[in-house]
């Protein structure tokens, strides 16, 4: 997954997720959308750390792009639970 740009490819892909993962679970954030970009950059590290790791699949596979929109959607999830709380 955009092996060759290494930390800006990760920057590239992880905001287009968490834009879609915005897309799909829309609702009101309090960060607005600058923290769901950064969700989702957090989430296509992580499930892109997870992924490689595991064996899922390759770096340059198209299914990085999905593991990291299903890592964004997660996250976003996540965070919305911690601030409903407050």
């Amino acid at each position: 997954m955009l092996s060759g740009y290494g930390f800006l490819g990760w920057i590239i892909i992880g905001g287009l997720a968490g834009a879609l993962a915005k897309w799909i679970m829309p609702g009101r954030d309090p960060g607005g959308c600058l923290v769901t970009i950064l969700l989702g950059i957090a989430g296509a590290f992580v499930m892109g750390f997870i992924g490689n790791a595991i064996g899922w699949y390759d770096q340059d596979s198209g299914a990085g792009f999905i593991a990291a929109v299903l890592g964004a959607i997660l996250i976003l999830w996540i965070y919305r639970m911690i601030v409903a709380r407050r």
